[in-house]
């Protein structure tokens, strides 16, 4: 497999947003820089409050012609007419929602650090696959998607990797080597500056 280039940027929006602000905010990352795909992973399961959350971003996302998924909510991605979803259960229902969202849908998964379920997700049928968290974190059981997943997975796997949580300086420029995407949101959300945060992210990356 060639050498990668510089990864690219995948956006996931915080878990929480205030509508009043975000698309601005979002707007302002998005005009920054290239971004690949925008994940809406909002922690709410209010149906009102994701639909709404989706029609701003969708019309920040759509005008810039930048891809918009939703995290595992796949008859909402249908509804809202939405390019795709982000499954968060490894490899167990891949197969069943390309089915449903058909061919030219976005299906991504994150399978934490299980190099196995990222296979058999990707036989399944999913557009990438993403490992985390890259870095310790009191979230999650402790494990750590260590750089030698992704370096395996590059030379190895042909369905595109992503980089997710726990992302700092230092990680990123260790994996950028080896990942296609860096799925990075909080990182820079939780910033005075959203801008400027990506960009010393992307800066480490080169």
């Amino acid at each position: 497999m060639a050498e990668l280039e510089h990864p690219q940027i995948y956006l996931i929006t915080p878990p929480e947003v205030e509508l009043s602000r975000f698309p601005t905010d979002l707007a302002r990352v998005l005009d920054s820089t290239d971004i690949s795909c925008v994940r809406l992973a909002l922690a709410t399961k209010d149906e009102d409050r994701l639909s709404r959350a989706a029609d701003a971003v969708r019309e920040v996302c759509y005008p810039r012609d930048i891809a918009l998924v939703i995290s595992e909510h796949v008859l909402l991605a249908e509804r809202l007419g939405l390019d795709g979803v982000h499954l968060t259960d490894g490899s167990r229902s891949v197969r069943k929602v390309r089915k449903d969202l058909g061919d030219d849908a976005i299906v991504g998964t994150f399978c934490g650090t299980s190099r196995h379920d990222g296979m058999t997700a990707g036989e399944s049928g999913t557009d990438y696959v993403s490992f985390g968290p890259v870095a310790a974190t009191p979230l999650g059981d402790g494990s750590v998607a260590e750089h030698e997943l992704f370096d395996w997975w590059s030379q190895m796997i042909e369905v595109p990797v992503v980089a997710e949580g726990a992302l700092d300086i230092e990680t990123v420029r260790k994996i950028a080597p080896v990942t296609d995407f860096f799925g990075i949101g909080e990182e820079i959300w939780r910033s005075d500056d959203p801008v400027q945060r990506l960009n010393d992210f992307i800066n480490v990356m080169k």
